[in-house]
Formats: C-alpha cells, sequence, structure tokens
C-alpha cells in the first residue's frame, strides 16, 4: 500500500471546520524512479466523492509507461467553492519540489473542471512565503482532459454546478470563473484532450470548446473524440475505440518529456 502524503501538515488544512467528517487533503504516489516528470491525477465524482476507478488505476498505467504519478484526493461538498483548485494548486507545487523537471495534471469529468482550472488559474509562487512549497509556481506544464466538465455555463454538468457552488450556484460570476475554456490564454499549458461523441451526461461540447480556445490562443493540444462511449469511462477497457485513449496518452508523455529514459 502506498503511504499518502499530507497537502499540508497534519493539522494544517485549511478550512477544516468547514469539512466535517472528510479527511485531510493527500496525495498517494505512484513514484517511478528516473522520472523526469509527473502527473498529479483528479478522480472525477461529481464534486461529491473521488470515483476509485479514476484514482489509483490510471496513477498505475501513467506508472507503467515510466511516469510518474500522485492521486490527488481533495475535498468536496460542502467545501467552500475555493478549496478543491486551492488544493490542486498546492498539489502541483508540492510534487513540482519533489524535483521533477514538468508536472502535469490529469482529471476525469468534475475532476477534470479541476484540472483544466488549473491549467487557467495559477500563480508562480510567492517568494516571500514562510513555506518552501508555496514559493514554488502552480502552474502546470501539461494538462490532460478526460470527458470533462469544462464549462460551468454551457453544455455542463448541472450536478458538478451545484455541489461545486452550492448556494452560490446561481452566481453567473462564479460560474464563469469555472469555466475554463473562458479563460485560456497564451500562457496555458498544452494540453491533451479526449472526450466520447455519446456521451450523455457531459456533452462533448466540453471538451470542443476547449479546444477551440486553446487554438485561438496558439496553445498546442492534442484532442480525440471517439464515437462510442457511456459517460465515466476511466481506462475504457470495455470499449477498444475509446481505450486507445491510454497508448495515445502514454505516448504525448513520453514525446513531452516526462518519462524515465
Amino acid at each position: 500500500m502506498n503511504d499518502k502524503i499530507l497537502l499540508w501538515p497534519e493539522g494544517m488544512a485549511p478550512y477544516t471546520a468547514e469539512c466535517t467528517g472528510q479527511d485531510e487533503p493527500t496525495l498517494t504516489p505512484f513514484a517511478v524512479p528516473g522520472s523526469k516528470g509527473a502527473v498529479v491525477v483528479c478522480p472525477g465524482g461529481g464534486y461529491t466523492h473521488r470515483a476509485q476507478h479514476e484514482g489509483a488505476p490510471i496513477a498505475q498505467m501513467i506508472a507503467e509507461s515510466g511516469v510518474s504519478a500522485y492521486v490527488l484526493d481533495y475535498r468536496v461538498k460542502p467545501c467552500p467553492h475555493a478549496l478543491p483548485l486551492m488544493e490542486a494548486q498546492r498539489a502541483v507545487r508540492m510534487v513540482r519540489a519533489m524535483g521533477y523537471e514538468k508536472v502535469a495534471i490529469l482529471g476525469f469529468s468534475a475532476g477534470g473542471n479541476l484540472a483544466c482550472n488549473a491549467a487557467v488559474h495559477w500563480d508562480l509562487g510567492n517568494p516571500e512565503a514562510e513555506d518552501p512549497i508555496e514559493r514554488l509556481s502552480c502552474r502546470p506544464d501539461g494538462l490532460i482532459s478526460c470527458y470533462s466538465v469544462v464549462s460551468m455555463t454551457q453544455h455542463t454538468h448541472i450536478g458538478s454546478v451545484q455541489s461545486l457552488l452550492c448556494d452560490q450556484a446561481g452566481s453567473l460570476a462564479l460560474q464563469r470563473y469555472y469555466s475554463a475554456e473562458r479563460n485560456v490564454t497564451k500562457d496555458t499549458p498544452p494540453a491533451f484532450i479526449w472526450h466520447t461523441a455519446a456521451d450523455a451526461s457531459v456533452p462533448v461540447e466540453n471538451s470542443l470548446n476547449l479546444a477551440a480556445a486553446l487554438s485561438l490562443h496558439g496553445v498546442p493540444f492534442e484532442l480525440h473524440i471517439f464515437p462510442e462511449g457511456r459517460h465515466g469511462l476511466g481506462l475504457a477497457q470495455a470499449v477498444p475505440a475509446a481505450a486507445q485513449w491510454v497508448p495515445l496518452c502514454r505516448r504525448w508523455l513520453k514525446d513531452g518529456g516526462y518519462a524515465a529514459e
């Protein structure tokens, strides 16, 4: 069993009072000796839970390709809406502090919303922070978006919007803030994106619009839309066409310089 790494020292995680009953946020490591890069994995779950099949199995697949992976156990509803993104940013900083040359972030569904927002809402760190982790950049070097809830304003997944924003779900300003396609800039990291055209829960337009925004700003991306497959496929082993996302993503990571030599 992999030993979990606390995002903050024990008892120091923010918003513990508001997140009663939830464990402190952690990273579960799937480290590969000699790996130049690492991937932070954000399971989906509609911001109400974290889907197990989108966590450890994904990290293991990435590790088998020669790239280290770390599964983020982020906190969910009814925690404040700012918290998941704060924890994703902290995770990127922590993994970067381990000495990797590159750190990408990957997410499925609502975890994809989290990953996409980490890719567009980031900072270069606070050089004056007492905590050395906070001095490091939280900008991911790459984004892997898997049937993500990219938008909270159009073609969205209402359950994810309501669970993240709770009593502020009607706020257009917050909906726009957490809609990654609206916040892409030329400095957004390169992306690998996949979705299925048949997804009845999170429409494929989420990924198409993300790709369009990246294209508009000149950000490199790779986009794969597979014809069949329900939402929540994970490794997609039962859908041969969609399962091709795995070797395609492994190649993308290798070409990007993440793998061990």
